[in-house]
């Protein structure tokens, strides 16, 4: 006879035995976004689910009938592209579950939606960046990520503060806050 208790686990767990999960985990940090991201990404997500699902699926269907399948190239791009919008649907359905809104702007101190101007240090040069989610991306500014190096070491200063921060090859650069939008 089998064991219920076991099977219940197993379904409860997805089929993982309970001892080795992480009960200490637990809900995954909001994604912060603008509401011009969000927006974007409700627009996309409506795209992605509806007119490109329907296009792929009769790229598909239209490479089928070619024949032989194992020597379609067609059919082979056609489903890896499938693929990769699978993948990017569900990257946007756990964004757009998981979000909060942030306003753009309006605080002197660094954060996420602020558009910030860093200088480094022994450069005359200035740099500007607009802090937040890849999914924030702007045709005319580069974007940080809050929780990279230099990102976590800007959020929450000021203008004229100067942050340093350690790059991935172990080099430790300066920059000067010249302004936040």
């Amino acid at each position: 006879m089998a064991d219920r208790t076991s099977s219940t686990a197993n379904q409860t767990t997805g089929g993982k035995d309970p001892s080795l999960l992480d009960s200490t985990a637990g809900p995954a940090e909001p994604h912060e976004l603008t509401q011009a991201a969000y927006d974007r990404l409700e627009a996309e997500y409506e795209d992605l689910t509806t007119h490109r699902k329907i296009e792929i699926a009769r790229k598909i269907e239209v490479a089928r009938e070619m024949g032989d399948l194992s020597e379609n190239g067609d059919y082979h791009a056609a489903k890896e592209e499938q693929g990769k919008m699978a993948g990017r649907i569900s990257h946007i359905f756990s964004i757009l579950e998981n979000h909060v809104i942030v306003e753009a702007g309006g605080s002197d101190e660094v954060r996420v939606g602020s558009v910030v101007t860093i200088r480094y240090e022994g450069d005359a040069d200035t740099e500007r960046y607009l802090m937040g989610s890849i999914e924030e991306r702007s045709a005319e500014l580069d974007v940080m990520s809050p929780g990279s190096a230099l990102g976590q070491e800007l959020l929450g200063k000021r203008a004229g503060d100067s942050v340093s921060y350690e790059t991935p090859t172990g080099a430790r650069l300066t920059v000067e806050i010249v302004g936040i939008e």
